[in-house]
């Protein structure tokens, strides 16, 4: 499932080959030798496994023999490419409020909202203290921990949504996210308190991917579709998709396998009687 920045990357990597090609550069390695590289790095480049940089890019259009237009049209193409990927450093420069408050904004608009996150419980359904301590993890990495009270308060404004009508919204996490807490455990057993007050709740589809069934496909980020967007975290950043068709699909497996209603309730309850058997005596 490409990201859209994997999408542009392959696309400006493409148009690099092509141009390459023209030249007269038969292979890569030939190319390489004239400007000056290694053959490895033409080959990740054109091949969408690498960013051209600026310097780069410069090279390449002279070597090509292109002209001025030509490298402006590649520059505004580069940069595009970067819009498409957006860093964790970058976004929470200023801290993590406005990353949260952007999410407000876009999901205020959203008809459907459908969240994947197996490694730890969707924003929307946390408790303030287990999202102080998640928060306070990224900020950890990523800095931004300027302004981790107002960000809670922001994440929790967020889920005001769950109870507006006039959307479907689908969050689905797993109980791994549960049996390997991120938060101390008197937060992990506050945390799923909150979730089986939610169930039942109207608007509201939620689903829990036990630990002991055989999961369809292997999820190796956790995503969310918000109508005809996918986004994408991973450690480095966040990755923006506009084509939502294979992230539906692989939620629709994952549901298959989901347990709903009664049966979260009955993972749930084994999270937590987990949870209080090990919790130190008062």
């Amino acid at each position: 499932m490409p990201t859209s920045f994997e999408k542009r990357r392959a696309e400006l990597g493409d148009r690099l080959r092509r141009l390459r090609v023209d030249a007269g550069f038969e292979t890569g390695k030939d190319f390489a030798k004239a400007i000056g590289w290694n053959a490895p790095k033409v080959s990740k480049i054109e091949n969408g496994r690498q960013t051209v940089g600026d310097d780069d890019l410069d090279a390449w259009v002279a070597a090509v023999g292109g002209p001025p237009e030509l490298a402006e049209q590649l520059r505004e193409q580069l940069v595009e490419v970067r819009d498409a990927h957006a860093s964790w450093k970058d976004k929470v420069r200023e801290g993590h409020r406005a990353r949260q408050e952007e999410s407000i904004a876009r999901e205020a608009r959203a008809l459907r909202i459908r969240a994947v996150d197996l490694r730890i419980v969707s924003g929307l359904l946390q408790t303030p203290e287990y999202a102080r301590h998640t928060l306070l993890a990224h900020a950890r990495i990523h800095g931004g921990d300027q302004d981790i009270t107002e960000a809670v308060r922001a994440r929790m404004q967020r889920q005001q949504i769950l109870y507006e009508p006039g959307r479907t919204i689908e969050l689905l996490t797993s109980e791994a996210a549960l049996r390997y807490p991120n938060a101390p455990r008197d937060v992990m057993i506050a945390q799923v308190h909150k979730l089986l007050a939610l169930l039942g709740t109207p608007n509201i589809r939620f689903g829990i991917i036990p630990a002991d069934v055989v999961v369809p496909y292997p999820v190796t980020a956790d995503f969310w579709v918000v109508d005809d967007v996918a986004m994408v975290e991973t450690p480095e950043g966040e990755h923006i998709a506009s084509d939502v068709d294979p992230y539906h699909e692989v939620a629709d497996l994952l549901w298959t396998v989901a347990a709903e209603g009664d049966a979260a309730r009955a993972v749930l309850l084994r999270a937590l009687d987990a949870l209080t058997r090990a919790a130190p005596p008062d």
